[in-house]
This record gives C-alpha cells, sequence and structure tokens, in this order.
C-alpha cells in the first residue's frame, strides 16, 4: 500500500506539475521525458544509473542481459543520429529496457515477483522522474519570479568573507584540468548516489526486499521539498547577479575577482531564463546526504563519498553558482530531512523529535536572518561568521549523537568460565 499511495502521489504531482509548465508555455517533466524515448536524451549517464538502480532486483545474469541490449540499442540508434546529422549521444537504450522491464512485470511475472519487479522499476523511473521535475521547477521559478534577493543573501555572505569569490579564482587557476572534473562531478551528482544506493541495495536480488531505508529515498525527498523554497527565497547566484553570465542584468562584472561592497540590499530585477536555484543549495544537500550513506560502506566508498562531497563544494561554490551562506543552509536541511526519514523508518522518538525540530529552527533562523538582518551580519563578521559555522555544526553534531544511539550495539562475547582441573 505504501508503494502504491506512493507512486499515485508522485502521479498526481507529475501531472499538476505539466498543467503549471504549459500555463507558463514550458515543456513539462512528463511530456520532456516522453521525447527522449525516441529523441536525443539530456543526460545518458543519468538514464544508465536509473537502469543499474533497477538492476538490484535482478540476478547477475539478468543484469548483464539488460545491460548488453541497452547498449546494443544505442549502438543501433548511431547510424540513425548521423543519418539525420543529430547530437551522436547515448541513453535510448537504458530508458527503453527500464520500459520494457515494466511491462515483463505486469506480463510475464506474477506475485512477489511482479511486485519486486516493479518496485524496481519504480525506483528508477522515480530518480528520473525527479530530474526532470526539478528541471521544471527551476523553469518556473525563472518564470514566476521576476525579482531576486541575491543583494540579500551575497550582503549576508560577508559575514563568512565571500568565499565563491575566493573558490572562483582558486578553480579558474586549476583550468582547464580542475574545472572539467568538477563539472562532471556537478552534472552528473545522481551517478554518484546510484553508486552508494547500488552499494546499499545489493541484496535485494537475494532476499527478495528493499531495505526499509536507504538514500534514494532521502535523494528524492529533498528534491522534492527543495524547490518549494525557490519560490519562497529565488536567488540565481555570483555568477549572474555579479558576473559575465548575467549580462544586462547583472549589478556589476564583479565575480570572482572583486567581492560587491556593502550597501543596502534591495530586490532586483532579472532575466526570465535564469533559474532562482539558489537557496538552500540542493547540490550540497545532495551530496552530504551521499557522504552521509557512504559511511557504512567499505573504504573505496567511504572515500568516493567524501571526494564527491568536497568536489560539489567546490563546483558550487568556484563556478559562482552558490554564496557560501547556500552552502550553510543546504547542510542543515539534508540532515534535517536525513534525520526525518531516519525517524519515518524506525518510528518517532523523543530524540528523534527534538533533532527534526531542532533542525527545522535552525534552517528556519537561516533563511530569516540573510532575508532580514543581511547587513548586521556583514557589518560584525567576527560574530555572524563563527554564529553560522556554530549553527550548523550543531545539528551536524546532534544528528551524529542521536544517530549513534540508534545504531545496534554488539553484544559482547561472553567467555566460558574455567573449568576446575579434576584432582
Amino acid at each position: 500500500m505504501l508503494w502504491v499511495t506512493a507512486g499515485v502521489a508522485t502521479l498526481g504531482f507529475l501531472i499538476a506539475l505539466e498543467i503549471a509548465a504549459h500555463h507558463y508555455g514550458l515543456p513539462g517533466p512528463v511530456v520532456t521525458q516522453a521525447r527522449e524515448v525516441f529523441l536525443t536524451p539530456k543526460s545518458g549517464p543519468l538514464l544508465y544509473a536509473c537502469l543499474a538502480l533497477m538492476m538490484v532486483v535482478l540476478p547477475w545474469r539478468q543484469r548483464f542481459i539488460a545491460a548488453g541490449v541497452a547498449i546494443g540499442i544505442d549502438v543501433a540508434y548511431l547510424p540513425v543520429r548521423w543519418a539525420f546529422d543529430a547530437k551522436m549521444y547515448f541513453g535510448n537504450g537504458a530508458l527503453w529496457v527500464l520500459l520494457g522491464y515494466a511491462v515483463i512485470a505486469v506480463v510475464r511475472r506474477t506475485g512477489k515477483e511482479r511486485l519486486l519487479l516493479l518496485k524496481g522499476v519504480g525506483l528508477g523511473l522515480l530518480l528520473l522522474a525527479g530530474r526532470k521535475t526539478g528541471e521544471t521547477w527551476l523553469l518556473i521559478t525563472s518564470e514566476t519570479r521576476p525579482v531576486v534577493l541575491d543583494q540579500y543573501v551575497a550582503t549576508a555572505d560577508h559575514a563568512l568573507g565571500n568565499p565563491s569569490w575566493l573558490a572562483g579564482r582558486i578553480v579558474e587557476a586549476t583550468a582547464p584540468v580542475g574545472t572539467s572534473v568538477l563539472d562532471w562531478v556537478y552534472a552528473q551528482l545522481a551517478v554518484g548516489a546510484v553508486i552508494v544506493a547500488a552499494y546499499q541495495l545489493r541484496h535485494v536480488a537475494a532476499e527478495r526486499r528493499f531495505p526499509r531505508h536507504h538514500l534514494v529515498r532521502t535523494f528524492l525527498v529533498i528534491g522534492l521539498l527543495g524547490p518549494a523554497f525557490y519560490m519562497l527565497f529565488p536567488v540565481v547566484g555570483p555568477i549572474y547577479a555579479f558576473g559575465a553570465e548575467g549580462g544586462h542584468w547583472a549589478l556589476a562584472n564583479l565575480w570572482p575577482n572583486t567581492p560587491p561592497s556593502l550597501g543596502t540590499p534591495v530586490p532586483m530585477p532579472h532575466d526570465e531564463i535564469t533559474p532562482r536555484n539558489c537557496m538552500p543549495s540542493l547540490h550540497t544537500a545532495w551530496a552530504v546526504v551521499i557522504f552521509i550513506h557512504s559511511r557504512t560502506g567499505p573504504r573505496l566508498l567511504r572515500l568516493l563519498g567524501t571526494l564527491w562531497l568536497i568536489a560539489t563544494l567546490g563546483a558550487t561554490l568556484g563556478f559562482g553558482y552558490h554564496y557560501g551562506v547556500d552552502i550553510v543552509a543546504g547542510v542543515v536541511f539534508a540532515v534535517t530531512l536525513e534525520a526525518v526519514m531516519r525517524s519515518l523508518d524506525r518510528g518517532w522518538d523523543r530524540p528523534g523529535i527534538q533533532l527534526a525540530a531542532y533542525g527545522s529552527t535552525v534552517f528556519t533562523a537561516l533563511l530569516v536572518s540573510y532575508r532580514y538582518l543581511p547587513t548586521e551580519m556583514a557589518e560584525r563578521p567576527w560574530i555572524f561568521g563563527p554564529l553560522l559555522i556554530l549553527a550548523m555544526a550543531s545539528v551536524v553534531h546532534l544528528y551524529i549523537r542521536t544517530t549513534s544511539r540508534w545504531e545496534p550495539k554488539a553484544a559482547p562475547v561472553q567467555q566460558p568460565e574455567p573449568q576446575p582441573e579434576p584432582a
């Protein structure tokens, strides 16, 4: 019933978003995804990541067959793309196989086998729908929020020393190798998530059931709830509000060489193209939950989670997509939602409620302070800078302390009592 409810709710949300997108003359998530069945996909690695997520329910032999069929379809597509002078890309094969297994589940499977396969297909399609939904949300924010609050966030960012400007100069110095690596990690965040999720779900095919809590659940909830704050707190980022990418809409061409001077912040108009997707930084939030869930894996997976988090932070700041205060809000947002999802899994108790309430309070306080106290924060960086870091660290510390109590404790091995020697 939980999976059915989630599926119906997701379908209803997609339909509502599709209607809203068409109201503004934009392609919705359903139409966009339907086009990719035959036309050139936007992200081939994402489609193969979704296929890999679905394949956790298959035995190894069927995994190799599914991957081979997907690759074969993409190879067969190449001469068609060449004939029509289309972009030489890939991904259609993965989507075809994913949809094919949905048909197989309904037509060829019964009972628990059908349910398990449908869950696997649904998980892959949910990740894909989450990406398309996010893209539609971003287009809607640019259409419905003509003014942005970048001056407020940039002013508050003085409390942290304008880290985006510093990171931007560092990334420019590492070009082209550093920029290429960071750009790939930033664009293919879902691939890192699937690698960690595949490890967590590695026993699904053998046990014929999913674990109660895993990375994909929190990953999808972040994508579902996060864009709501874009509508409440529209921000485009340093490179668009204070850099060359903003064109004549930018306040000045300052990023990354000259931090903006202090003044009285006011809402500023911006174009109808650039997404207002900075506050909070969802890329940071996703990278944080990847890091958290990688902690239970082997050393190589933990290393991947650490490097993915560092690279994501470097990209979000170094490319001028986010301010430092966005990162702080994104970390608090991610840790709070992870705590909520874990509490939903194990049952609410007093520590879980306190953790969720405290994280939500800190997150709200951060956004309110960015909006109504930016000048005070900028004028007293020695006070507000440490306070911002302390507030973020306190949520992380409380999460670690609370969840460590939830972990099962290994029972000590009792040593046999020595037997008296016979006389």
